[in-house]
């Protein structure tokens, strides 16, 4: 009992320390892929923290043909390998949201910068103002939980995406 209540106090822990900074207007399409570019800024717990900012894209798939082998969902490239994925399992195991789907993280190389997260957010949301992109998400975190904080923001699309996603299914005549 209480190593549950531990694993939900590290989650909400974890869930509270990464911040979707700039959100899109953009709901996943009901059948076919959706992809999730963002910007990830990161710091090291480090007295001298070191600033980065990762360019990424998230590509959401939807299971065409529902088998046994595709019926849980499948997350890849979100952790490296000293990165505790055990917070993305006790959200997962508590939510049928992700059934039938395919995550994968694909990002790029880590460009170190001199400002601080909030300059970096700040400078990214000019850029993005200044190019008019509105699909480009920027989000932010301590660099242990950057993988956690590309899923949080993944997952908070597929939960918001699924009363739409629904509707359609039902215009379309494949739900009551």
């Amino acid at each position: 009992m209480f190593d549950e209540f531990e694993q939900f106090q590290r989650f909400r822990a974890a869930w509270s320390a990464v911040r979707v900074e700039r959100s899109v207007e953009y709901a996943l399409f009901t059948f076919g892929d959706s992809e999730l570019p963002y910007y990830l800024v990161t710091s090291s717990a480090d007295k001298g923290a070191i600033v980065r900012i990762r360019r990424g894209q998230v590509t959401i798939s939807r299971a065409r043909i529902i088998t046994p082998d595709s019926i849980h969902p499948d997350l890849r490239e979100f952790f490296d390998e000293h990165e505790d994925s055990g917070l993305i399992e006790f959200m997962m195991s508590r939510t049928a949201a992700f059934s039938n789907m395919k995550l994968s993280n694909h990002a790029g190389p880590d460009r170190i910068v001199t400002d601080t997260v909030e300059e970096a957010v700040a400078r990214l949301n000019r850029q993005l103002d200044a190019e008019e992109e509105d699909r480009v998400a920027i989000l932010s975190a301590p660099s242990a939980l950057a993988g956690f904080a590309v899923f949080r923001y993944a997952s908070e699309k597929v939960m918001s995406s699924a009363a739409g996603n629904i509707q359609e299914l039902r215009e379309k005549g494949l739900l009551p």
